[in-house]
Formats: C-alpha cells, structure tokens, sequence
C-alpha cells in the first residue's frame, strides 16, 4: 500500500512525489532567491568556497530552505548530518555532537541540518549551542517562524540569518516547466502538457509555493485524462480540480497573522476602505477568528476615531455582537459594515493622548489627595473636617445658565484637580468630525479658568 505522499510508477516500483525529485542537485538549478545565492552574493560565495558561518534560514514554505541546506551538503566536504524538530529529541542531538566531536579530532568539519527547528524548546536548542559556540558543528536550521521570537537569542547571535522570500510568479513557471519536460526525475516521460491558461491558474494558485506547485502538477498530471496515443494534456479544470484553493501562508499564531492584523488596522486608521476590506477578506478567507477582529475593531473605534465619531464604538460593538450570534460565514457581512465604517469616519486620537497624559501624572507625580470639595460627606465629623465644602451642585448652575441649550456648558465652574495638577489639560480634540466643535468648546471652556460666570 502506497503512502499518501508516494506514487507509483509504470512498473508498479513506489518513487518519491515530484517533489522531492525534482529537487534542485547544484546552485546551477537553483531558481529563485537571488538576493541570497545570486551570483557575487556572500552566502553563494560561501558556499562554493566551503566556508559556511552557522546560519538560520528563513521563509514561507516551498521557497527553498530544505533544498539550500541539500544543496550545501552536496557541494560541502564536511560531515553532514540531518535532523527534523518534529520528531528529533535531545537524544537524537547528542548522538549527532558525539559523533561530531569525534571527527573534529579527526581534522573533519560536520554540518547539522535542522529541519523546523522552532518546534525545538528550550532545552533542545540549549543543547545545540555548546557545540555551535565551540565550532564542533556548523548549523543550518530553517523554519517558517520568526526566529526572533522561536529561536533562543544565544543561538540566534552566533547565526547569520537569511530571509527567503516566497517565489515569483516567473520562479515557479520555471520550475513547472522544467518538471514537465524532465524525463529522468519529472514527467518528461509521461509525455503530460498543460495548456497555458491552466499553467497560468496553477501558478497563481500556488502563491510562492514551489511544493504546492509540484504537486498540484503531479496530482493533476495522474487525474488528466488520456489520449489514444498514451499522451495526456492538463486543462485548467483540471488545475482547480487538483488545488481547491489557494495555497496560503496564513498561520494563527505565526507572522502572516501579525503582519496582516497590522496591514488591516493601519489602512482602516489611514482611511483605505478598499485596503482595509481586502485584509478583512484576506484573513477571513486564511480561517482567522471572527472575534479577534472583532475585537481588535472595537480598540480601533475608541483609539483612533474616538470622540470624532462616537458611533464608531456602537457599530463595531454591534459587529461583534453579530458575529457572536450569528457566526460565520454570514458573519462576514456585519464584519465587512463595520471595517467600511470604521475606515471612513473622521480620526481622532485625542482619546488614547488624554489617558496617556493623565497616566504619565498619575506616575511622576505625588497622589495628592482629592481636593475637599469632591469628597462625601456622609457623617458629621466628615463635615466639621470640610468635606464636600464649596461644592457647586452643577444642575443647579446649568438651569441658572442663559446659554441656548447648549450642553455641556461652555465655561469653568469649579476646579476638580489636586492643587498642584491646575491649570493641566490633558484633553486636545482634534479637527474633524465632531471633535471640531468639542475643540470650539473646550477652548472657550479653558479660557474661563479665572471668571466665575456667576458673579455679580
């Protein structure tokens, strides 16, 4: 019985997916990442000089980390040795650096390879530095995930890190293509063609990813149907039959999630309906969680839109509410009101400013106590003390007020701030929306500090 990433061939032998076949044996065949092993680039020169500094590799997946490090090992003299996170241990590690302490008092140089290696805790990578800090081994460890975050920072600062970006529309063409007519280790000799729209559909479907390119083709390439002559030739039905989707580099809790939440966020406060309703879509179609965004809408209404819009807050409150109760995929909709909402109401940060000033007094400065007048006085002695002395009910001021109906009043009517934070003004509206006439309003407000609107 094969295994589900296993084919057979004519002759009824198992072979690797075409994937790994296809794998690229030189520098010569590998496409893609020049920034890194382009010609003249020092990770290249490395290479074919056999100098290697330990590195981490980094990049979305099918964009060449596992290749690079196969690559290296065949042009390397050194001792190569391979392992995988997922199901290496500390034992597997230790077994390797005897082995390689053996050869390094033999004059012979050994290159680890670690395959995931952010599945790796702490201690296991703990267990690698020793033996990268004294040169017994030379590392290469290749992951998906920040390795500013997955990776120890000893490790890391005895690493030189190199980005892979994921592969260009052109890099995977090329690789498709030489598979197609590969007769040794592609399909060359199954005599399969794609029709070029259904090479084109197959390249945008696999967004960068040389390995979901591959075996989209390989599967697609045994679903086409034959021809009476043997031959078989691949239709763009046939593509979208093999790859239901497209491939995402969409993880929860990796860097797309972080990226993209912060992509979506900083249009909507930028005022980008179109950006900000793409990255909705983005991360609602990759299976981000509804209410995470719903929540992070909600901090938005309040932090960036705030008092130049108070309906701001009600609405993306209301989305996520929606999406509590009616959930996905219909939920979408209350999600995609609230986005377009939220990214064309007028902005205004004053409120995160005034919290943010207020709390800078309330650490670099004494607590003072709360000026008498602010406080209850429920019993007598309180009130021999001065509690709630001087006390102005403001209702009563209001109704005393001739001011047209305007609410709240346009003046001072009693300083509520300890003695020594007078005269503080924390609250700056800003000039859209409706904080403009809340800045008319708290000016002339601030301008009567020292008139008592009542006096005679």
């Amino acid at each position: 019985m094969l295994g589900l990433f296993e084919s057979s061939g004519g002759d009824g032998t198992v072979r690797e997916p075409l994937a790994a076949r296809m794998r690229p044996r030189s520098l010569d065949e590998f496409v893609g990442q020049e920034q890194i092993v382009g010609p003249g680039r020092a990770l290249r020169r490395a290479i074919e000089s056999d100098r290697l500094p330990s590195m981490i590799l980094w990049g979305p997946p099918g964009t060449g980390k596992t290749t690079l490090a196969r690559v290296i090992a065949q042009s390397s003299g050194a001792n190569f040795q391979s392992l995988s996170a997922v199901s290496a241990g500390v034992a597997d590690l230790r077994r390797v650096m005897a082995d390689a302490a053996k050869l390094k008092r033999a004059g012979k140089r050994s290159v680890l390879f670690i395959d995931e290696i952010h599945r790796f805790n702490k201690a296991q990578q703990d267990a690698v530095l020793p033996y990268v800090e004294d040169g017994t081994v030379t590392l290469i460890g290749a992951t998906t995930e920040n390795p500013s975050f997955e990776v120890n920072s000893a490790l890391l600062s005895r690493s030189r890190v190199f980005v892979l970006q994921s592969l260009g529309d052109d890099d995977i063409r090329t690789i498709v293509e030489r598979a197609l007519t590969d007769t040794e280790r592609g399909l060359g000799a199954d005599h399969v063609t794609i029709e070029p729209d259904a090479l084109e559909h197959l390249v945008n479907l696999a967004n960068g990813d040389a390995r979901a390119a591959l075996s989209t083709l390989e599967f697609a390439a045994a679903a086409a149907p034959k021809r009476p002559d043997g031959t078989a030739a691949i239709d763009r039905q046939t593509i979208a039959d093999a790859m239901q989707q497209r491939a995402r580099n969409y993880d929860k809790d990796g860097d797309a999630h972080y990226d993209t939440i912060s992509a979506f966020i900083k249009t909507i406060r930028g005022s980008d309906p179109d950006a900000a309703v793409y990255y909705l879509a983005r991360m609602i179609e990759s299976g981000e969680d509804p209410l995470f965004i719903a929540r992070r809408l909600v901090i938005l209404a309040s932090e960036d839109i705030g008092l130049a819009d108070s309906r701001a807050l009600q609405v993306a409150v209301a989305a996520q509410q929606a999406v509590h109760f009616i959930g996905m995929p219909e939920g979408h909709y209350a999600l995609a009101h609230a986005v377009l909402y939220l990214a064309t109401a007028p902005k205004s940060n004053s409120i995160g400013r005034a919290y943010g000033a207020a709390m800078a007094d309330v650490e670099a400065t004494r607590n003072d106590p709360v000026p008498l007048h602010l406080r209850n006085a429920p019993t007598r002695l309180m009130k021999h003390l001065g509690y709630g002395s001087g006390y102005r009910y403001a209702h009563d001021d209001y109704a005393a007020m001739d001011a047209e109906g305007e609410a709240p009043p346009a003046v001072v009517l009693q300083q509520n701030l300890p003695e020594a934070l007078q005269g503080r003004a924390y609250f700056q509206p800003g000039k859209q929306g409706e904080e403009a006439r809340l800045r008319a309003w708290i000016e002339a407000r601030r301008g009567s500090n020292d008139e008592d609107p009542f006096a005679e």
